[in-house]
């Protein structure tokens, strides 16, 4: 069983590699994916996948189109995503918006053109070559007032009552303490502000070796949390008026759980387990 720390390294070295391997081919069709592995299949790939390992297939593509979005950069787009956040999260023309775990700015830009000349825009990510990734993007569209700033969502490097509006992107489930990630967001929240998180979440219990496995943590899956358990921390950091604006199953391959399964109890899991599900959550302070 890997430590908090030792999950915080594997994350921070993985997505370090996708910024800079995106950066290197200038281009996000060459994006490895938040899952990395197989460089060759990433190359010839506009998609990526949360799923972790060095597998020859990609086994869940979640990552939602934002081509049609105002606002949208295909620079900063790395596919690594579940969700559209942004979408859901009632921004209005002067608001203040932090986007937790912003990678290389695309929410942020999105957020951007809905928060007008009159925003602010700030993005969050603890990977350093993420952080200037979008610094570089942001200043290639000449915007002002999209900053980013280098910073662990458990210890948010922001005052109290910064932001009108909270969004993230597939983030939360990579964070090892979720529950201080939550207190944190509802800290820097101001008063009747609200957040709008795209995230994973289980229904029913994956094998043991899968949730201790790394590369499927830095992935997405093993790092998720059981759907109740999730809502109850976001509950106890003190949100109200939670409502799923919309949940989405993901399937895995049945060649992962073979590493885990015979092929019979292969079947006899698929039959009890709900499932792997990319939901967007809103929820107000």
């Amino acid at each position: 069983m890997h430590t908090a720390e030792e999950l915080k390294s594997i994350v921070k070295e993985k997505y370090g590699d996708i910024a800079k391997k995106s950066t290197a081919s200038d281009s996000s069709s060459q994006s490895s994916g938040c899952c990395g592995g197989n460089e060759e299949k990433a190359a010839k790939t506009t998609k990526s996948s949360c799923c972790g390992g060095k597998e020859e297939k990609d086994y869940s593509v979640l990552a939602e189109d934002y081509a049609n979005l105002k606002g949208y950069n295909p620079d900063a787009d790395l596919q690594l995503g579940c969700g559209i956040p942004t979408k859901y999260a009632k921004i209005h023309e002067g608001d203040t918006v932090v986007d937790l775990g912003s990678g290389a700015g695309n929410d942020c830009f999105v957020a951007r053109a809905l928060t007008g000349e009159q925003g602010r825009v700030i993005g969050l990510d603890f990977t350093e070559a993420m952080v200037s990734k979008a610094k570089t993007n942001a200043q290639k569209l000449g915007y002002s007032n999209v900053e980013f700033v280098l910073g662990e969502i458990e210890n948010i490097p922001l005052a109290d009552n910064t932001a009108d509006v909270v969004v993230s992107n597939c983030v939360m489930n990579l964070v090892p303490d979720k529950d201080a990630a939550f207190k944190e967001t509802y800290r820097i929240l101001k008063d009747g502000g609200h957040f709008s998180i795209s995230d994973i979440m289980l229904q029913g219990e994956i094998p043991e070796g899968l949730r201790n496995d790394a590369a499927m943590y830095a992935g997405c899956v093993s790092g998720a949390l059981q759907k109740k358990e999730y809502l109850d921390i976001v509950r106890r950091a003190g949100f109200k008026n939670l409502i799923i604006q919309i949940q989405k199953k993901m399937e895995l391959d049945d060649a992962i759980y073979l590493k885990y399964f015979t092929e019979e109890e292969v079947e006899n899991f698929k039959k009890s387990f709900k499932g792997i599900f990319s939901i967007t959550l809103n929820a107000e302070k």
